[in-house]
């Protein structure tokens, strides 16, 4: 279910969130990543009642992540293909079952993530592609990129005053949909 006012935010996780957010979708992914392309491979591996399965599906192919491709003609039958945008949201996919597997399976993993040719368990890490060292809270950052809008840089500064020991320093941003000076 698309959530407007995250759909048309700056920042680019809130777009994100705004597009995919919703549980249902998410599951979706997951299961198009997987390999599934129908209706009913989805409704059945994730539990989605149709009505919403249908609504998920619209948005997803709206939003471009999946594309819908005719299949069958009499009667019309259609299956859901990853866009180049839907194969790119596996990162995240993959982040999010370890994250997941980490903290919420006591149990052990339902699933993990393999080397296809030798079945050997791999875990996930995000890396620096230039010098593959480990994205660590304490080396890397987030920073206003070049179209940045006057409440990314606020925020910003805000957070590098707060983390020299500004704690006097009050959060008052300026509006989201100011534009740019």
């Amino acid at each position: 279910m698309k959530n407007q006012p995250l759909y048309n935010m700056p920042c680019p996780i809130a777009r994100s969130l705004g597009r995919i957010g919703d549980g249902w979708s998410m599951l979706i992914m997951r299961d198009a990543l997987a390999g599934f392309t129908r209706f009913d491979e989805f409704q059945k591996s994730s539990g989605v009642a149709p009505n919403i399965l249908s609504r998920r599906l619209k948005e997803l192919v709206e939003d471009g992540l999946l594309q819908k491709v005719c299949y069958s003609t009499s009667p019309a039958r259609y299956e859901y293909h990853l866009t180049p945008a839907g194969r790119d949201f596996r990162s995240v996919i993959l982040a999010l079952a370890e994250w997941g597997s980490t903290h919420f399976s006591p149990e052990g993993r339902q699933i993990q993530l393999v080397e296809t040719a030798t079945q050997r368990p791999v875990k996930m890490q995000l890396v620096d592609s230039e010098n593959g060292e480990p994205l660590t809270l304490d080396k890397y950052q987030m920073v206003p990129g070049p179209a940045a809008v006057p409440m990314m840089h606020y925020r910003h500064d805000y957070l590098q005053k707060k983390r020299a020991g500004d704690n006097a320093q009050k959060f008052a941003p300026p509006s989201l949909t100011e534009p740019q000076s």
